[in-house]
């Protein structure tokens, strides 16, 4: 079963290695905006860089950052 997140009024599938899911792990790890996603989940199988990402996938990603910069945390490096 996907899980999902609804935020700004859309649902986004955030399964781990999602556009939505990479977007909020970047936030939360207080890195850069670089879309991707893994099809396979996290690390498994090929990235998918941004110049082979759809509309929807990179509207996922930006959601998903700003998701975790509005309502998540940060990574604690301590």
């Amino acid at each position: 079963m996907r899980n999902t997140v609804e935020f700004r009024g859309q649902i986004f599938d955030a399964t781990h290695g999602s556009p939505f899911d990479r977007g909020s792990a970047d936030s939360w790890y207080s890195r850069g905006q670089e879309p991707h996603w893994y099809p396979e989940g996290t690390g498994h199988g090929t990235r998918i860089e941004s110049k082979d990402m759809s509309m929807a996938e990179l509207r996922a990603y930006f959601a998903g950052y700003e998701y975790n910069e509005q309502f998540g945390g940060k990574k604690s490096w301590d």
